[in-house]
């Protein structure tokens, strides 16, 4: 498997090293071929090329198998025309990774603001919805008509609604037989009706799988309540980006929970959270949500090439992440002792 690695900025170079400490104990474990390619973008690629993402650099990870991605310093980069291109929406928008899969549970030892243990996947559309970076083939969906006067398009298509629908129940059909389509269609007649639509479309041919379709204001009331009622969330855009982040906190913190940008040939593991500048450089970061990440990764290669190594290896990371964060075996924002590099190597003992 040949990955493209980009550090990120912040503490993006410290949970990448820690990560891919994890993925040679897995790789030596389980016999995987793993092929490694180091480059950079953020910052760093600013500093060196003018620009986050240097140009030839989609191509090397088009030629790739997948992407692991630190965070990046999304903020800083507000003018593509000055080189400050978003390096996550970029490649989500050329890779065509449509589907953001979230998973988020809680775990032992870990308090968590709900009463209800849990286990869920929030599936994220994510290539159109409001982002106005990625829903139009050349400009931009966001216009200031005036100094007072800002217009924002949402872009919502029936075929980018069937294919995230399609990804959502074949996910549920593997795990509780459940999926709950988050919608405004209430109020956004249209796009989340024709997205309701596509859900049912796909409930109809995945018939062990149960649909229920829930407004998103009462889906953010009903996951504080009781998260646990839920298997496969699946929604649009913007409101996956927002119930995801949630889904995150309600387990205990958004530093427990992975992302995998997947797409049909490409996929992309990307820590959920930011890149946290006033920590860097301190070995305080926590490397969970990038080291799950990489398992969701892993898992994602091995079932499209149809080699189990590689989910069986993306299960000894959970299972590893798991066994150490109920040892305690945790940094400072879960108040355990370790540091970043420290937590990486405990992980990977595990998995060895």
């Amino acid at each position: 498997m040949h990955v493209v690695v980009l550090p990120g900025d912040g503490i993006g170079p410290e949970i990448t090293a820690a990560t891919l400490a994890v993925l040679e104990a897995a790789a030596n474990r389980h016999g995987l071929n793993m092929n490694l390619t180091h480059e950079v973008a953020g910052h760093e690629s600013l500093a060196r090329h003018g620009t986050t993402v240097r140009p030839g650099l989609l191509e090397t990870v088009q030629a790739a198998d997948g992407l692991l991605m630190g965070p990046m310093s999304t903020y800083d980069y507000l003018d593509a025309s000055k080189g400050g291109i978003n390096p996550s929406g970029f490649f989500r928008k050329r890779l065509d990774l449509f589907a953001n899969i979230r998973p988020a549970r809680t775990y032992p030892g870990v308090p968590h603001p709900t009463r209800h243990d849990f286990d869920l996947v929030v599936v994220r559309e994510n290539t159109e919805g409001f982002y106005a970076d990625r829903n139009m083939a050349r400009g931009g969906a966001e216009m200031l008509v005036t100094e007072d006067v800002c217009i924002s398009l949402r872009r919502i298509t029936r075929p980018a609604c069937a294919r995230i629908a399609e990804a959502a129940f074949r996910l549920a059909a593997t795990r509780r037989g459940k999926v709950t389509a988050v919608h405004k269609a209430n109020v956004l007649t249209m796009g989340d009706g024709m997205f309701l639509e596509e859900c049912r479309r796909a409930a109809a041919n995945h018939p062990g799988v149960a649909l229920e379709e829930v407004i998103v204001d009462a889906m953010a009331a009903l996951l504080i309540r009781d998260p646990s009622r839920f298997d496969v969330i699946v929604t649009t855009n913007m409101f996956g980006d927002i119930l995801s982040d949630m889904t995150a906190e309600l387990s205990g913190s958004i530093g427990l929970g992975g992302s995998v940008n997947a797409g049909t040939a490409h996929a992309m593991a990307q820590a959920a959270h930011g890149s946290a500048p006033d920590i860097a450089g301190q070995d305080r970061a926590n490397p969970l949500s990038l080291i799950l990440s990489l398992a969701q990764l892993l898992d994602w290669h091995g079932e499209r090439r149809g080699q189990g190594a590689y989910s069986q290896a993306a299960r000894a990371i959970e299972a590893a992440v798991a066994e150490a964060v109920e040892a305690g075996e945790l940094t400072p924002d879960l108040g355990g002792p370790l540091g970043t590099k420290a937590l990486g190597q405990a992980v990977a003992g595990r998995v060895r």
